[in-house]
């Protein structure tokens, strides 16, 4: 995928609501405890949006530390593209009210609709763009308020899932930099294991779709993990492959953030130790689009990766989707 013009990262950034949600708050909530929940999925606590935040709200503060990473005005973007599964409303997109905030008025805008896999499906598009020479600087954000789409009865969920945004401005990089491949994969026969049935043209809101609490999001946990376990080493593989390179090329993973004893099973896949994996799950839960690029943002920010480091992403979540990528770092800190 590299040539004529390289697409790659110039920046990066990061917004978490200020609210903690911690495990031993559910106690009191739904019937669960911290050893219950460490044990299962390696979360100790989750951020949750304060009341009257929406997700555009955090994917613009995101935006805001990305362009200034980069060192781009909002006037300079192309195109802004916001991965999401909670956007603020059916219509418009979240990136058309995000690109009014930004004061982007140059800038096409769009969401993109593949749960955790969707910074990388985004990141693929804007890609593609940079690459074909049709667009110079791009925008992409994961975005998530799921605690309003969280039913805080079932303790299957609750106690999963949190708020957040991460964002990357793409842009040219040097030729050899930037993005590799990508792996991009979906299985809609698994669409029913993890949902949010109501509110769509199947069942529109009514009186009984909020009665059978149908506006919550709803997930097979057993089906959900033994897709993610499957998928994440090997979406990476494939991805590895098409760049040519191989799993001891990788000097960094940075997994969706779904449950941790995924992200060690993905791991041992790739033979990687986890001093080499970003892993912020225990602070932040699922957030879904947003978890790869806020654990990004958040060690890019730290000064984890030098040029030149190969970085390896991996998501999974509902659709069924996968997706992964291989980039070759080419910011200079």
């Amino acid at each position: 995928m590299t040539g004529k013009n390289s697409a790659g990262i110039l920046g990066t950034g990061f917004c978490l609501p200020e609210d903690k949600l911690t495990n031993f708050d559910l106690e009191k909530m739904v019937n669960t405890n911290d050893d219950w929940i460490v044990g299962r999925t390696g979360i100790h606590e989750r951020r949750i949006a304060s009341e009257g935040t929406a997700t555009s709200n955090i994917a613009f503060k995101a935006a805001q530390m990305a362009l200034k990473d980069a060192g781009v005005e909002p006037d300079e973007l192309d195109l802004i593209i916001v991965a999401t599964i909670s956007s603020d409303r059916i219509i418009p997109s979240t990136a058309c009210v995000l690109q009014d905030m930004l004061g982007a008025s140059h800038a096409g805008a769009f969401d993109l609709t593949a749960a955790c896999s969707g910074f990388i499906y985004a990141s693929s598009v804007a890609a593609q763009f940079i690459q074909s020479g049709v667009y110079k600087k791009i925008l992409v954000i994961g975005a998530e308020t799921l605690s309003r789409f969280i039913d805080w009865q079932d303790r299957n969920t609750c106690v999963i899932f949190g708020d957040g945004a991460g964002a990357a401005v793409y842009g040219r990089v040097d030729d050899g930099y930037g993005m590799l491949s990508f792996d991009l994969g979906a299985d809609g026969s698994g669409g029913d294991s993890l949902d949010i049935p109501g509110g769509g043209s199947l069942h529109p809101a009514s009186a009984a779709t909020v009665k059978d609490r149908l506006h919550y999001l709803h997930m097979n946990g057993k089906e959900v993990f033994r897709f993610s376990v499957k998928i994440m080493g090997e979406t990476v593989l494939n991805s590895l492959e098409r760049a040519n390179l191989q799993k001891e090329n990788i000097d960094w993973l940075i997994p969706h953030q779904a449950n941790i004893r995924i992200i060690q099973t993905g791991a041992k896949r790739l033979q990687l130790s986890m001093d080499k994996v970003i892993v912020n799950i225990g602070k932040y839960g699922n957030t879904s689009a947003a978890s790869i690029p806020i654990a990004l943002a958040e060690a890019a920010h730290n000064k984890t990766f030098k040029k030149g480091d190969i970085l390896a992403f991996s998501g999974f979540g509902a659709g069924l989707t996968w997706a992964s990528c291989i980039m070759k770092w080419a910011k200079e800190e």
